[in-house]
């Protein structure tokens, strides 16, 4: 019901930053009615919350994250971001894009994140 590719993922050295970018396509909804959110899945680890963005606008960080990662969004190209700086090795994973919308859940494929010197 919704397509969500990610991009802007990559190897960086420690302290570094990227952006990565999520764009939802071939939605019933209009984009700017879901909650956005990017999460991270670790090799052997659970997937977890990095930061989502909800329809107003509010904005919710994973501790580990705050004062280092910026969520946002652009409606008008249906997109979402997240902005990583200060860059760690314990950042490292596969980062996914998720939509919600009521009962209504859909994920990316996910973006490769390396941080490593």
């Amino acid at each position: 019901q919704v397509q969500l590719v990610e991009s802007g993922g990559g190897l960086v050295q420690p302290g570094g930053s990227l952006r990565l970018s999520c764009v939802a396509s071939r939605s019933r909804i209009i984009f700017s009615h879901y909650t956005m959110g990017w999460y991270r899945q670790a090799p052997g680890k659970q997937r977890e919350l990095v930061a989502t963005i909800t329809d107003g606008g509010s904005t919710n960080y994973a501790d580990s994250v705050k004062g280092r990662f910026t969520i946002s969004r652009d409606n008008v190209k249906n997109t979402v971001y997240l902005q990583m700086n200060s860059l760690k090795p314990e950042d490292t994973a596969v980062y996914l894009c998720n939509a919600k919308i009521g009962a209504f859940d859909a994920w990316g494929q996910g973006t490769l994140v390396t941080v490593s010197s």
